[in-house]
Parts: structure tokens; C-alpha cells; sequence
């Protein structure tokens, strides 16, 4: 069964909406050749830059 996501990164006082992402990037272990998943929180102005390291 999936878990459900939490919305406790959202910030009340402004009203902009959401501040942040939750972006998943699939990494190669380069030991094993398998796939992983990462997750992290990242600033919305900061999603594009993630993707590019």
C-alpha cells in the first residue's frame, strides 16, 4: 500500500501557494549497476537546477 504524502511543507502566512517540490530523481549505483530512487524538498526556483547535476 502506498503512503500518503503529507502536506506539513506548505507555508500558511503567504499566499503564494507552494513554496516547495518534491522532486525524485532515479540514480545508478555505479558499485552494482542497479537504480535508486532519491527524493529531497527543493525550492520551486531551485527544481531546474537539481535535475541538471
Amino acid at each position: 500500500m502506498a503512503k500518503k504524502s503529507v502536506a506539513g511543507f506548505r507555508d500558511k502566512t503567504t499566499t503564494s501557494g507552494r513554496s516547495h517540490s518534491k522532486v525524485i530523481k532515479m540514480v545508478k549505483s555505479p558499485k552494482t549497476g542497479s537504480y535508486s530512487f532519491q527524493e529531497e524538498m527543493v525550492p520551486n526556483e531551485m527544481v531546474q537546477d537539481y535535475f541538471k547535476k
